[in-house]
Parts: structure tokens; sequence; C-alpha cells
């Protein structure tokens, strides 16, 4: 009998130990971070947070596309050093503006930035950092932030789109990122929109968008959208909502067009995976709620009865933060 007490007092011991050492592991991981790198066609962001998304520590930094990848990956070696100075990093989540072989981390290529294609970039980071690296598509990365921290969270499953430099998608089911064949992207972008080939991109992506208000200073010089934008060269579509709400009829019809070309594209997405949510994201969303109604006003059109009223779409939540915080989930 004393022998079963000792053993039984001697188990306890050991349990309360193993308690003890499982909570002072949890105390220190809460205090490490992971590091959340956006790779974009025109910025670059890297983030220290924690396995919730909580961004602590944030750079920023401009992208020279006439410097290529080459500029980009020495950015990168300049920032980190002095970012990860007397921190310790558990994992490392990439989102990188292009396709990527997810299960390796190696860049397929960039549809805007010269020198991408086949570099190592996960074997090449981890080297910079000393930890593991996991490499998506910053479409999906930004997907699996919006579906487990911003619009996304409680829908079933979320599609996203990003409407930058160029027009990415990511699927979002069961809060993990869907991945078809290599490389694995949803690439709504490179939907086409009529049987000659004219692809959403074409007509959706921030840079589309600018050269056509590019033209419009030409064509139509006194709108108020072509006197907003000025002499400016890049980026004007960040004029279309102050001019739509000023009653401007140019705005008004290019922002009419690119809801509807989106919302056709949209319609595909509805009819292969029937998402609870679309969630947009990207420099153009910035629009905001003019471009969601326009969109969500459109869709309808294009979808089969079956699926009325279709899915929400709804503004992406976390902004800039989209990518990064997903990123860091990633890790």
């Amino acid at each position: 009998m004393a022998h079963e007490e000792d053993a039984a007092h001697a188990s306890g011991g050991h349990v309360g130990r193993t308690k003890s050492l499982s909570l002072r592991a949890l105390r220190i991981l809460h205090f490490l971070m992971n590091l959340g790198i956006e790779i974009g066609g025109t910025k670059l962001q890297l983030v220290l947070g924690d396995a919730a998304g909580k961004i602590s520590v944030r750079r920023k930094l401009a992208v020279d596309t006439a410097t290529g990848a080459v500029g980009i990956r020495q950015l990168i070696e300049r920032t980190l050093p002095e970012l990860l100075r007397g921190q310790q990093v558990l994992r490392v989540g990439v989102g990188f503006g292009g396709p990527v072989d997810w299960k390796t981390g190696r860049i397929c290529r960039s549809h805007q930035i010269e020198g991408w294609s086949e570099f190592d970039l996960g074997g090449w980071l981890g080297q910079l950092a000393g930890t593991p690296v996991v490499v998506d598509n910053d479409a999906n990365v930004g997907a699996l932030g919006e579906a487990l921290c911003g619009a996304g969270v409680g829908f079933n499953p979320v599609f996203y789109v990003t409407l930058g430099s160029g027009v990415g998608g990511g699927v979002v089911v069961d809060g993990k990122i869907y991945h078809g064949a290599k490389p694995g992207e949803a690439e709504i972008g490179h939907v086409r929109l009529d049987r000659e080939g004219t692809i959403v991109e074409a007509r959706c992506s921030g840079w589309a968008v600018d050269a056509r208000i590019r033209e419009l200073k030409v064509k139509e010089p006194g709108s108020l959208l072509a006197r907003l934008a000025g002499q400016t060269v890049g980026g004007e579509a960040k004029h279309l909502a102050a001019a739509w709400q000023q009653g401007d009829p140019a705005a008004r019809r290019l922002l009419q067009e690119t809801a509807q070309d989106l919302a056709f594209g949209f319609s595909h997405v509805v009819h292969l995976f029937h998402p609870e949510i679309i969630v947009l994201g990207g420099g153009l969303s910035g629009v905001g709620e003019p471009l969601r109604a326009l969109v969500e006003g459109a869709l309808g059109s294009f979808v089969m009865e079956a699926f009325a009223p279709g899915p929400k779409i709804a503004l992406a939540a976390l902004g800039e933060d989209t990518v990064p915080m997903g990123a860091l989930k990633l890790a």
C-alpha cells in the first residue's frame, strides 16, 4: 500500500512538473515573434508579430521596379538585421506577388518585377533569418489574413481578391488556404472577360484603371476626375472616390464599367466555389463603398437564380495589414 501511495505521489509530482514545464514553455513562446513579409510589385513590408497575427513592429519600404528582384533582395538584406536585433523569431511567413511553389518556397515568376523566376526565396530567407520559412502567393496569404482576422471571420468559404498593380485571388476553406495543382493560385486576374483574350487584370487592376484615367485626361480634360488627377503619372485611381462623391459623370462611368467587369469575373468564382463572402482588397479597394455596392449590385445579373442572392461582398477589414497579418498566421 505504501508503495502504491509512493507511486501515486511520484506520478502526481511528475504531472505537476510536466504542467509547470508546459506553462513555462507557453510563456516563452508568448514572447517569441514570427516574421511576416509582403513582397509586392510596388511595396515591401516586413512585420514582427505573434501567432494571433497582432503586429508589434513594422517596416514599410517602397520598391524601385527598375532594380528588379535584386534590388528588393538588397532591401531585405539591409532591413532584416536591424528589425531582428534582440528578437527571437520562430518562423517566417511570406506573401509573394506572383505564382510560387508553396511546398518548396521557390518562386515561379513575378508578373511585375524581373529577376524572380525560379528563385529559391524560402531557402534564401531561411539562411538570412536562421529559421524555417513558409512562402505562398500574396493573394492566398491575404485571403488567409482576412478569413482568420478580418472581414471573412465567420464565413466559409472565403474568396479574396487583391486589386493592386495586378489582380490576384485566394480561397480559404475551413480556415486553410485552398491549393489546386502547382503553383496553386486562384488566378481571378487571368480569367477572360471575352473570347478575344481580355482578362480581368487588364481592366480592373489599379494600373489598368490608372491608365484609363490618363486616357480620360486627353479625351475629357474638363472632367473633375481628369482635373483632380492633374499631371500625376501613376496612382490616378486614388482620385476616383472624391470625383464619384462630387457626381462627376466620367468617374461614375469608369467606376461602373470597372464594377461590371469585376462582377462578371466573380460570377465564375461563384459558380465554381460558391463562397459565402467575396472580400475586396488591394489599392483599388480604397475607393470604398461605391465600388463595393456597384459590384454587389451587378453580380446578381451574372449568377444563376439558384445561387441568389449570391455571396456577401465586403471591403477588406485589415487594409494594408491584410497580407502581413496573413503572413504571420501562415508562419
